[in-house]
């Protein structure tokens, strides 16, 4: 057989033996990068470092250090995770096992749920499997192969895959007496699973559907090193330091009750009260803007979704009731109330751009097995607003939204990323409409000055879209803002306005979020500062507290005069040592205490003490009204 000759990243050729692999490439380069490579790229695409090569093809060797190793590494340590689970418990079937952004999972179907104990049994056995440096190997099988062979094996689940398969050939991963349907690559062998840690357990229902049967979903986590490893452990445990459900316990936020149903928060007074503050700076910072507040029904007749294209394609998600032989749908979304304002009137050019915003509660029916305290509810409220404009508007209105979402952003002291989803296969309007809203959002994201990612073909079939997602303390992305243009509602609802000839014309939509799901940003937020709200969103500012009974009454008198200034203030005048007073305070995380000894009597003064434990100079309470007023007006 003739030679092959591969190209490499640096533009440089080889030339090698026809059936020569990813590894004998890697080996004609050095013995080092022999032994460092665990799979290879190959035209763009990730391979086994057994696969064979082809002439003229363009070749990238992948170690542990590569951008795509740790994706690898993970799926991989899911496949030792199932061979360890089949050897320690042979009647659990296998189902799926994917790579994820932390790690990976795999579910599996037992009869009885795993218990701590056995997570460590199977952490073991891993180790184990990984010590022994068994080969990992490619196989490919016909369709009707692969069936028999797990039919043999009792693995009921991958028979269920691959009979929905549109294909002739699959391929399989083998290593040693385990077995699984997989597209790869993988790992050479299990010695290359160095560094992984099994980190929690859940339910999961197969595919998805809650009328099939419930699996063991097991986490874990895998690195290239265990340096990586161990620190990804500490955010971890930071993170379960810093979850939102278990400090919404501990500071009387909110709770959730299985008498009142899974994913519907109950929000405690200091809870509501916080929510009331980020309300209320939306609500005027979108009035400085020019934005008319809006407010529309919980539910709106049947036909109206209908029209709208939700029922068609969201009923899934809705919850619908019938009044008076009449059918009607609980809003999942604000848009409709805003599309029949606009209606209302007959508009003109001049009249736009029309701003409608609404912090607009809604009930979205989703499945028990994602719903997470705040952070995925089945009724929250969204920040939402419809912008209606001409398309010659739709640049500056863009521009205006980005600039706004930075703005709050840094208020809030977030970092955030910003991806353009653009146009996908399947998609309504013009390929005009499609140009003038991508450049427009292109534009936008241009002149901010920004980095931004472009997510090609993942846009919505009725609109291209901007997605910002804001970073947290410990580097995690949340979704939040989103700038989406919609091409099909204002068609739906025939939506128009007469323009400077007369004519009747189609207005542009940009539908928007800044802070998304007020529920969910709550949640982030408890999270990111781990309850240590600045002044601004305490909901309790300050605590008044007595040494001994004795300054009582001077006591209250610094609690009226701050509540007059529109502190938020509570006092702990109970006959308890000082030490559990502040103690207390401190574990509420309220920013300020102010202690109020005989010295502050005589001197007509209060001395406030940060919640870290240093202390401000003696000030009167009107002198510390102030401090705090100012530092509400700043964000601080």
């Amino acid at each position: 057989m003739s030679d092959i000759t591969v190209t490499l990243p640096d533009g440089s050729t080889r030339t090698l033996s026809a059936g020569a692999t990813v590894r004998d490439l890697a080996a004609s380069i050095g013995a080092g990068l022999a032994k460092a490579a665990i799979a290879g790229k190959v035209n763009d695409e990730l391979v086994d470092v057994y696969a064979p090569l082809q002439d003229a093809a363009a070749v990238a060797i992948v170690t542990d250090k590569s951008p795509e190793a740790l994706d690898i590494i993970r799926h991989s340590t899911s496949h030792l995770m199932a061979q360890a689970v089949k050897a320690l418990f042979p009647a659990a079937k296998v189902t799926i096992g994917p790579s994820i952004e932390t790690g990976f999972y795999y579910d599996f179907d037992v009869e009885q749920p795993f218990t701590t104990e056995d997570l460590e049994r199977i952490e073991e056995k891993m180790r184990e499997l990984a010590k022994a440096d068994i080969p990992i190997r490619r196989e490919q099988l016909s369709k009707a192969d692969a069936i028999k062979l797990f039919a043999e094996m009792g693995e009921g689940y991958k028979v269920e895959i691959i009979s929905d398969l549109d294909v002739e050939t699959v391929s399989l991963y083998r290593q040693g007496d385990f077995v699984d349907l997989c597209r790869g690559p993988h790992l050479p062998s299990t010695s290359w699973c160095k560094a992984f840690k099994i980190t929690s357990i859940a339910g999961a229902y197969w595919r998805g559907n809650e009328n099939n049967r419930m699996l063991q979903r097991v986490y874990g986590t895998a690195f290239s090193d265990k340096k990586e490893l161990d620190a990804y452990l500490e955010r971890l445990e930071e993170a379960k330091r810093r979850d939102h459900r278990k400090l919404g316990r501990e500071l009387d936020l909110f709770s959730f009750s299985d008498e009142v149903g899974a994913g519907f928060a109950i929000w405690h007074p200091k809870g509501a009260l916080l929510r009331t503050i980020i309300e209320d700076f939306e609500r005027k910072e979108h009035l400085k803007r020019d934005y008319d507040i809006v407010l529309g029904p919980q539910i709106l007749k049947t036909e109206l979704w209908q029209r709208s294209g939700h029922y068609e394609n969201y009923r899934e998600n809705m919850y619908f009731t019938e009044v008076d032989e009449q059918g009607f749908g609980i809003k999942p979304m604000n848009c409709l109330s805003h599309m029949m304002i606009y209606k209302s009137h007959l508009r003109s050019y001049r009249d736009l751009p029309l701003r409608f915003f609404e912090l607009g509660t809604v009930h979205r029916h989703e499945r028990a097995g994602v719903l997470h305290g705040l952070l995925r509810v089945r009724c929250f409220t969204q920040d939402d607003a419809h912008i209606l404009c001409t398309p010659e508007q739709l640049d500056a209105e863009i521009k205006g939204v980005i600039s706004f979402v930075n703005d709050v952003m840094g208020i809030f002291g977030f970092e955030y990323e910003m991806e353009l989803s653009t146009r996908p296969d399947k998609s309504i309007g013009s390929d005009e409409d499609w140009e003038r809203a991508t450049g427009a959002l292109l534009g936008a994201l241009k002149d901010s000055g920004r980095e931004f990612e472009i997510n090609e073909g993942d846009g919505a079939f009725y609109g291209p879209k901007i997605d910002i997602k804001l970073r947290d303390c410990l580097d995690r992305r949340w979704q939040c803002a989103t700038i989406q243009c919609d091409f099909t509602l204002p068609e739906r609802f025939d939506l128009t306005y007469v323009d400077a000839n007369g004519d009747r014309k189609r207005p542009v939509m940009v539908h928007r979020v800044i802070l998304g799901s007020i529920e969910r940003f709550i949640g982030v937020l408890i999270e990111h500062f781990a309850g240590n709200f600045p002044v601004w969103l305490s909901p309790v500012q300050a605590m008044v507290m007595t040494v001994t009974d004795n300054q009582q009454p001077y006591a209250q008198q610094v609690y009226q005069t701050l509540r007059a200034a529109g502190i938020r203030v509570q006092k702990d005048f109970r006959n308890e040592k000082l030490g559990f007073k502040i103690r207390e305070a401190q574990l509420q995380k309220v920013p300020y205490m102010l202690v109020i000894g005989d010295r502050e009597v005589e001197t007509a003064t209060v001395t406030p003490r940060f919640r870290d434990g240093s202390n401000l100079e003696p000030m009167t309470a009107d002198a510390f009204a102030e401090f705090i007023l100012k530092a509400s007006a700043d964000h601080k």
